[in-house]
């Protein structure tokens, strides 16, 4: 099969012939048709996520056709669309139990733990608990953009922070993870201030719902954002991960507000310094937002065959393997508006 493939961190991914997957006695190998284009693939590459080992072909946001399925499972069939959380659990430890298959204690990620998406076929172990079927009114590259973006943002905003249509939110990034979170929200009917530096960004995030814009190079966003919520935002989302947007995330929350983390933080901007003279005053909450697991993806695939969510107005870019290993390596200038994905021929 094909696959974009790195032998050593920073170096530039090859478009080579590698051995198909073999598909595991719990698993299933899935045709790729379409994969998302992720800052979390270039953390990958940069040498940032341990789980990482060299030779390596990344890639986590897919979607396709089950190819093969091993002896154990019993749920899936060839020939089935699906989808996939990025995170994968293993179905029998504590937090698979309790329907935390996406912090799985024994996860599997492909892109990261394994070989991912990046090519022609991808393995999915413990398939029972960690498949998605597709509607058939959602194609693959819409699937593929759900990923890591659109999903995460949706169970941040609707399961960990709560959002109610009466409250305000400030989004930190409108990167996919963040326009995601301004078209959900903005859905439920809050108030949505959306920050960024790119004019660009911030148009797209009023197209979808922002109310209020703050380009960050031209202001304050931690006084623009009190200033348009009239006294801070009850929820705030750090969608970028960075020491900056994760500090004006918690410093813009009003009295018993709460702050998500969603972007990773990583390489330098690890351990960031969180003003917690700011969380003890005002009583704030911290938590954090990593993917959602398979079992919660229904009530998300329906509110968008409902209409009620527009992923692929997300979509910036389909373009072909060989282009999207060139992009993989520029994701730290955060190319395009939106989401890029791969789509392969099938």
């Amino acid at each position: 099969m094909k696959a974009a493939v790195f032998d050593q961190f920073q170096t530039p991914l090859e478009i080579r012939s590698v051995p198909e997957p073999e598909c595991p006695s719990d698993g299933a190998v899935v045709r790729v048709a379409a994969c998302g284009i992720c800052r979390s693939d270039w953390h990958g590459w940069m040498g940032h996520d341990g789980d990482v080992a060299l030779p390596h072909v990344p890639g986590h946001e897919l979607a396709g056709t089950i190819a093969a399925t091993g002896c154990d499972v019993v749920k899936w069939k060839t020939g089935q669309r699906v989808t996939v959380p990025f995170c994968c659990g293993c179905g029998t430890c504590r937090e698979c139990d309790a329907g935390n298959t996406h912090i799985c204690d024994n996860y599997t990620q492909p892109g990261f733990t394994q070989w991912g998406a990046f090519a022609d076929y991808v393995v999915i172990r413990h398939a029972d608990v960690n498949l998605v079927e597709l509607p058939p009114s959602i194609d693959f590259v819409t699937a593929a953009s759900l990923g890591c973006r659109f999903a995460t943002a949706f169970r941040a905003i609707v399961d960990q922070a709560k959002l109610k249509p009466s409250e305000t939110i400030a989004v930190h990034g409108c990167g996919g993870v963040g326009l995601s979170a301004v078209m959900v929200a903005a859905q439920i009917g809050a108030q949505v201030v959306a920050v960024d530096v790119d004019p660009t960004r911030l148009s797209v995030a009023g197209e979808l719902g922002a109310d209020v814009l703050v380009n960050a190079r031209e202001q304050d966003p931690v006084n623009a954002i009190t200033d348009a919520t009239a006294g801070g935002a009850s929820v705030s989302l750090d969608a970028l991960g960075h020491r900056d947007t994760c500090r004006n995330s918690v410093r813009c929350l009003r009295k018993q507000g709460r702050h998500v983390q969603v972007g990773l933080m990583l390489g330098p901007d690890s351990d960031p310094p969180v003003p917690m003279s700011n969380v003890i005053a005002g009583e704030l909450q911290l938590m954090g937002s990593h993917g959602m697991q398979a079992s919660a993806y229904p009530q998300m695939l329906n509110l968008i065959e409902s209409g009620a969510f527009e992923p692929e107005r997300l979509i910036h870019d389909r373009v072909s393997l060989d282009e999207g290993a060139i992009l993989l390596t520029q994701m730290d200038q955060f190319p395009g508006a939106g989401v890029t994905v791969i789509e392969f021929d099938q």
